[in-house]
């Protein structure tokens, strides 16, 4: 990897952040989604789904005898879905990327609901491509080929032959990814044909938006992350179960963005569950009292609230409208060496300690790449970063340090000793918030989401599917 940002992303963070970016989804790190899934739930576009079912109060399971106990109704390992596919190698496949963006910590019960819910994925994803096919929406290999390399790049900080290398090496393979990509292009082509057409924006809203936003500043967001479980009185016990199950996984490493694309049941789980920047008054009591302690990377959760459970991630913290330091834009230098697999931590730290002393000698900025070499080092260069984007440790470091200013060196034995030095900055415009047009663009996407999920839904309930 010789990137900036491998410093900080490695293999399984990347399988996770590319589970986590659907190519349709909107910008979660800047659109507001103003609704968490239970306000969702209450606000369904969709006249049809309010409808309630005619259930008998004491329903009874019927059984070949009276005496039999009754059996759970099971579904097969793989599945024909109006005719094409899914196989046992297919379900694999997709499970060992979760499994590699969860540290190989999924196991026993929680493997085999995993197993279920990529199956779920995998022909949601079928009838997707199908429904693509039937509009006569044709994905080429090349504009596949094009996206995995653009992934292999910028997800990986690698090529095509060594991301091949690293999928077969966890047990899947290129060929897996390649038909998620096809899968989502094929639905983002299909969304921009049949749906966004029909979206309308009034001015009026935006402005209204554009108003609140005004009367909200100074006010703080909360960028916030949530796995939301449905429940109904019957299941509520194994529902709250399950969610401290996954609680559980993710407080042992598991990636939350990873879970959520999993086993979210909210329409944020296609962006890893990432409600982006919310204030308080738009999400639910039960979750606005939680958040409102939370600090930035905390777990909470299961939280209980009408329709099911909801766990909850604190990504970040902003003021509506009000300039973040994190937001500065520097221009980096990655100065680094390479450190003996076999050195101890003792003989580590004084490395450390000559190169820091050794990378004064370079010269600042300019004289950094010429001299790099001679103190056995590499350089990498790289503009426009923000703050935020770094590790949480560096950004008091770097938002105080002066022109040509170094870090302390930090690593470890199998990445290497790094410092990073700033060669320019850019502070944050007052926060002015998003233009009319920007905003307009945003609301437009959160419809189109809405619409989506609707769209998927009958298409699930139209499909034959035969089970395995």
């Amino acid at each position: 990897m010789n990137s900036l940002n491998s410093v900080w992303m490695r293999g399984s963070v990347a399988v996770a952040a590319l589970l986590a970016t659907p190519l349709i989804a909107q910008d979660a790190s800047e659109s507001p989604i103003p609704e968490s899934s239970a306000a969702v739930a209450a606000n369904n576009e969709d006249p049809g789904s309010a409808q309630p079912l005619n259930m008998p109060r004491d329903a009874r399971l019927f059984t070949a005898t009276t005496t039999e106990p009754a059996q759970p109704v099971s579904r097969g390992a793989t599945a024909i879905v109006n005719g094409d596919i899914v196989t046992g190698t297919d379900i694999a496949q997709r499970v060992a990327l979760v499994q590699a963006a969860s540290g190989n910590k999924i196991s026993g019960p929680e493997l085999e609901r995993l197993r279920a819910q990529v199956l779920s994925n995998l022909i949601d994803e079928l009838l997707q491509v199908q429904e693509a096919s039937a509009a006569e929406i044709q994905i080429t290999d090349q504009e596949v080929d094009q996206t995995y390399i653009r992934v292999s790049q910028q997800n990986f900080g690698t090529n095509p032959d060594q991301l091949d290398a690293y999928l077969k090496q966890i047990g899947s393979s290129a060929q897996s990814l390649k038909q998620q990509i096809r899968g989502e292009l094929a639905w983002s082509r299909l969304l921009r044909r049949n749906i966004a057409p029909f979206i309308n924006v009034s001015e009026e809203e935006v402005a209204e938006r554009l108003a609140r936003l005004e009367a909200d500043k100074g006010t703080e967001e909360y960028r916030l992350g949530e796995i939301f479980l449905a429940a109904t009185s019957e299941n509520k016990p194994e529902v709250r179960q399950r969610a401290q199950q996954i609680a559980q996984q993710l407080q042992q490493g598991a990636s939350f963005v990873a879970y959520a694309r999993q086993y979210s049941e909210a329409s944020t789980a296609a962006v890893g569950g990432d409600l982006g920047f919310v204030r308080l008054s738009q999400l639910p009591p039960e979750l606005a009292e939680v958040a409102q302690t939370m600090e930035s990377g905390q777990l909470v959760g299961p939280v209980e609230l009408r329709g099911g459970f909801s766990l909850l991630y604190l990504i970040d913290k902003r003021q509506v409208l009000v300039a973040d330091p994190r937001d500065t834009l520097l221009s980096l230098k990655q100065i680094s060496i390479e450190l003996p697999k076999d050195m101890s931590q003792e003989a580590a730290v004084a490395r450390a300690g000559k190169f820091a002393e050794d990378v004064k000698t370079l010269g600042g900025c300019g004289g950094a790449d010429a001299n790099a070499p001679g103190i056995g080092a590499q350089v990498v260069s790289n503009d426009n970063v923000k703050v935020r984007d770094l590790p949480a440790a560096l950004h008091e470091t770097l938002l105080t340090l002066p022109q040509g200013g170094l870090t302390q060196p930090f690593g470890s034995a199998e990445e290497g000793v790094r410092v990073l030095m700033v060669c320019g900055r850019t502070s944050p415009a007052a926060g002015s918030g998003p233009s009319a047009e920007e905003l307009m663009a945003r609301i437009e996407d959160e419809r189109i989401n809405k619409r989506a999920q609707i769209y998927l839904r009958d298409l699930r309930r139209d499909a034959v599917i035969e089970y395995r």
